[in-house]
C-alpha cells in the first residue's frame, strides 16, 4: 500500500552536486511521519545520511553535515536530499525511509562519485 520511489541518482564528478527525491504514496499520513535517507556502499553496512521529523527537525551524519540538506514538502509528500561537494566516499545506493507504523523503504537509487 505504502510506496516510496526514489529518483535523482546518477554519476557525478567529485565536487559536484545531486538532488535526490523520494515520493511517498499510499495509505499513510505522511505529515506526522519521520522521513530519512540512508545509504549503503558495497561491502559496508547501511548508514543514516539524514533524517527529518514532522516538526522539521533534522539530523545529519557527521560525514555529510555541512554538505547536505534534507527537506520535505507536506503537499507533494516528498522528501529531498540536496548533496553538494560530493566525494568518492559518497558513492552508494541511497534509500528513502519513512517511519509510520513500521519502517518503509524505497528500492534505492545509485549515486556514483568518480572522475
Amino acid at each position: 500500500q505504502v510506496q516510496l520511489v526514489e529518483s535523482g541518482g546518477g554519476l557525478v564528478q567529485p565536487g559536484g552536486s545531486l538532488r535526490l527525491s523520494c515520493e511517498v504514496s499510499g495509505n499513510i499520513f505522511s505529515r506526522i511521519a519521520t522521513m530519512a535517507w540512508y545509504r549503503q556502499a558495497p561491502g559496508k553496512q547501511r548508514e543514516l545520511v539524514a533524517r527529518i521529523n514532522s516538526g522539521g527537525n533534522t539530523l545529519y551524519a557527521d560525514s555529510v553535515r555541512g554538505r547536505s540538506t534534507i527537506s520535505r514538502d507536506f503537499v507533494k509528500n516528498t522528501v529531498d536530499l540536496q548533496m553538494n561537494n560530493l566525494k568518492p566516499e559518497d558513492t552508494a545506493v541511497y534509500y528513502c525511509n519513512v517511519i509510520w507504523d513500521r519502517d518503509y523503504w524505497g528500492q534505492g537509487t545509485q549515486v556514483t562519485v568518480s572522475s
